[in-house]
């Protein structure tokens, strides 16, 4: 059996496989594949050509597959690039309240099985996210990062585009990750908290090792 809540607007082309359940104001547009036992919570929006696989569950407010963050100047203006690729999430994939995946440019993004993404998380296009990695709220990737297997980000972790992170690594929370990790282990890249007149005397410190 399939549960559809009220005002669920589903356009052309959906496949919505058996016990799937999709609660009040959600959008589905169209080529979308939602696979069994998946969970969609209120007023999450799927864009075109997403693909959910089974017993996932996309919590309210999620925005699946908008383009992705792709501009070229052109003279003294920026001009979108077309985002053509898919957003496909493996199974049993949670996607927290108010997290947004974009889209891919040409290749797809990727959340890959068992991967489990808290509330306010950006993924920006052409990430591929390994297996049973963890992902805590307000963290931001930057597009065509690829993070490994049974890797656990801290909140507000952010990492730039186009690195690789191997699997099992640990980001301590608030880090800024501006390389590509290698090897396992943990790792931390974040200031101490202090007064500002402290902070500016630790600067320096470190300027001079």
């Amino acid at each position: 059996d399939i549960y559809i809540g009220p005002n669920v607007i589903i356009e052309e082309n959906v496949s919505i496989a058996n016990g799937v359940t999709i609660h009040g104001g959600v959008i589905i547009e169209s080529d979308n594949v939602i696979g069994d036992n998946s969970i969609i919570h209120p007023n999450v929006v799927l864009k075109t050509n997403t693909i959910i696989g089974k017993n996932c569950t996309i919590y309210a407010g999620a925005v699946i597959g908008s383009d992705g963050f792709g501009y070229a100047k052109d003279n003294d203006k920026w001009l979108a690039i077309p985002q053509i690729g898919k957003v496909v999430l493996g199974d049993n994939v949670d996607i927290g309240s108010n997290s947004t995946i974009d889209r891919g440019a040409l290749d797809d993004t990727i959340i890959s099985s068992g991967v489990k993404i808290d509330n306010l998380v950006q993924i920006g296009h052409n990430c591929i996210i390994g297996e049973n990695t963890i992902i805590a709220g307000c963290v931001g990737i930057a597009g065509s990062a690829k993070i490994g297997k049974n890797c656990a980000i801290g909140g507000a972790a952010m990492i730039l585009g186009h690195l690789s992170i191997t699997d099992n690594v640990t980001i301590s929370p608030g880090s800024m990750i501006t390389r590509s990790i290698n090897k396992s282990g943990t790792y931390t890249a974040l200031m101490p908290f202090q007064d500002h007149e402290a902070w500016l005397k630790t600067a320096a410190k470190i300027r001079r090792l």
